[in-house]
């Protein structure tokens, strides 16, 4: 996945200002700030490949349904004016490019490393030293560090986890949104931020990174051909696995000649 070593500064940055500006506006100026936040993903995507561009969608995809879950429905976070801010979707989309272009600026190891050993670090503390207990936080971190150990996207997952951290540790020390100290109807103690909040992250990317080839096809009106191809492969494997005995329709064994 090749992206703009230039999203690593740029797009962080414009998130880090869009958030400040979210706190002094009302409803209307967060929906400009949503139409502008998708002008700005769309130009970000322009000059992506195809499957780049796809994987970003999807990401927007499926974090708008964990946003939708988590904030409006299950209360586990609420935005400034508890609603969801139309700036939200897209910026999941940028979010994404940011850690892939962190992940491909940087040594891969190194980053890797870095997410790792912050977000053990971010856990643990939670537990022991952070004002707020954030026992549902500690428990996203292992799923996050079995992805960082065991998945081939591991430098992907890392660049996304250090953005999601930064932003997340900013957006909630000004008000942008909060976390509710517990969760809702369970009443597990949670974090402001929760350390394991970038594991939600790990499944949005995942999700996407399975549906893109999906959206590719699609764009590309290339389908129902590509359907077709697998229906006829799966035929093909089924008739190689006929038994060399049939039956004729008189009932009559017969063998297929072997040679």
């Amino acid at each position: 996945m090749t992206v703009p070593r230039r999203y690593t500064v740029v797009l962080p940055a414009y998130l880090a200002g869009l958030l400040a500006v979210d706190t002094q506006v009302s409803l209307d100026g967060q929906l400009a700030l949503g139409v502008l936040t998708f002008l700005v993903l769309a130009a970000a995507l322009w000059p992506l490949a195809p499957l780049v561009r796809a994987q970003a969608v999807g990401v927007v995809l499926f974090a708008t349904i964990g946003e939708v879950t988590g904030s409006l429905v299950w209360g586990v976070y609420h935005y400034r004016l508890h609603n969801l801010p139309l700036f939200i979707p897209p910026a999941h989309g940028l979010v994404y490019l940011s850690g892939i272009a962190l992940s491909r600026g940087l040594r891969a190891r190194a980053v890797v490393w870095a997410a790792a050993v912050g977000a053990a670090a971010w856990g643990v503390a939670g537990l022991t030293l952070l004002p707020r207990v954030d026992v549902a936080g500690a428990v996203g971190v292992p799923l996050l560090l079995v992805f960082l150990w065991r998945s081939h996207s591991r430098a992907a997952y890392a660049g996304v986890f250090l953005v999601v951290a930064a932003l997340e540790l900013y957006g909630t020390s000004i008000g942008t949104w909060r976390w509710a100290t517990t969760l809702p109807g369970v009443g597990v103690p949670d974090g402001n931020p929760p350390s394991g909040v970038a594991s939600g992250y790990v499944w949005f990317d995942v999700m996407a990174l399975l549906v893109a080839p999906w959206l590719v096809y699609v764009a590309r009106g290339t389908l129902k051909p590509m359907l077709s191809a697998l229906s006829g492969a799966v035929r093909s494997s089924i008739r190689r696995r006929e038994p060399i005995g049939t039956m004729s329709a008189s009932g009559a064994s017969s063998r297929a000649s072997v040679t």
